[in-house]
């Protein structure tokens, strides 16, 4: 499937949620809050000062350095799968137990601890494939 314009590039990680899943990478360098940082019901960052403001994560595999904030945001995750708009997958640096139990709750794969830092591999848009299950994610950038 691939042609001449598009490069795939594969990093290996650690799993936190198993399973497998694919879409388009929304790619933030900074923390993202759950509690008053995201709006469940819509999927969107809704934090006054993040560079994600008003962007949709829903169905998207999110890629992001880590948590940030209170215990609520393993609520605000929840809520999102629910509602159906949560990430399809999740992608992160810094383990916290806030991230860990979010990304448990939202049932969706997620890994850490990779061989390379997702924050510089990957772009917004890029098509991102997340194998959980082998610690396997691939990034096929256009």
């Amino acid at each position: 499937m691939n042609t001449a314009t598009e490069t795939t590039i594969v990093i290996r990680g650690r799993c936190v949620v198993p399973g497998v899943a694919e879409g388009e990478a929304l790619v933030t360098t900074q923390p993202i809050s759950g509690w008053g940082g995201v709006d469940p019901r819509n999927g969107t960052v809704i934090e006054t000062r993040h560079e994600l403001r008003g962007q949709s994560f829903a169905g998207k595999v999110l890629v992001f350095p880590g948590a940030k904030g209170s215990s609520g945001w393993s609520a605000q995750f929840h809520v999102a799968r629910l509602m159906g708009t949560a990430p399809a997958a999740w992608l992160f640096n810094q383990m916290t137990t806030k991230v860990a139990l979010g990304t448990v709750v939202s049932h969706a794969p997620a890994m850490t601890d990779f061989d390379r830092d997702p924050l510089e591999v990957i772009r917004t848009g890029d098509w991102v494939k997340v194998d959980a299950d082998n610690g396997i994610v691939t990034i096929t950038r256009k």
